[in-house]
């Protein structure tokens, strides 16, 4: 069972209706009473993150989600700004993190290449495997759709499980424990993005 996080952010029907294709059971999530007992979840988000961890906050789901991936160990995976959220803080905003990931978030850094990038990254763009996971499996060489400003950088370059370069190299998906997040839309990004979330339901 795959459990989809609401709080009035992020692509849910999207993802929700990839599982039901790929006949993998889902629930949405919008209440705490819904993430009890959750083992597969994804944490969606879209726009700015003090927007995003406001919005969190308000839907009563925090300390839940809390309890179940860091103590239950439930499996998660953040998406776009829900990537970001799971760092301890975004220079973005003002706002704390969920801090599951012991990193920041940064603004890309597009000075000094003449023009050559613009933010927001947006578009298709290969990843390149930094260490190998089942997340990725059967995607190597694959794209993946991208919109976003701002990137993580985790204190343990061990997290990372592949980057992408736009001008810069940064961290396009993370793993750490149970914890995943990727910088990219998988719901977004066609054959590759459907084949990453059925690697997920199987981890």
């Amino acid at each position: 069972m795959i459990t989809i996080v609401d709080y009035g952010l992020g692509n849910v029907k999207a993802f929700a209706n990839i599982y039901r294709q790929l006949n993998i059971p889902v629930r949405i999530a919008d209440g705490a009473a819904a993430l009890a007992g959750a083992r597969k979840i994804i944490l969606p988000g879209v726009g700015a993150f003090d927007w995003a961890m406001a919005r969190l906050q308000a839907s009563g789901m925090r300390d839940m989600l809390d309890r179940v991936v860091l103590e239950e160990k439930a499996d998660v995976l953040g998406v776009c700004v829900g990537m970001q959220m799971m760092a301890r803080r975004s220079e973005e905003g003002r706002e704390a993190g969920l801090g599951w990931i012991d990193a920041e978030v940064v603004k890309l850094d597009t000075a000094g290449l003449n023009g050559q990038t613009q933010l927001p990254h947006m578009g298709w763009n290969d990843i390149i495997l930094h260490r190998p996971s089942p997340l990725f499996d059967g995607l190597e060489g694959s794209r993946f759709y991208f919109l976003h400003s701002f990137h993580m950088i985790p204190a343990d370059d061990g997290a990372i499980l592949a980057k992408a370069d736009y001008g810069v190299t940064f961290a396009a998906a993370i793993g750490a424990g149970n914890i995943y997040a990727t910088q990219f839309h998988p719901e977004k990004s066609h054959a590759g993005g459907i084949r990453l979330l059925k690697n997920f339901a199987a981890l």
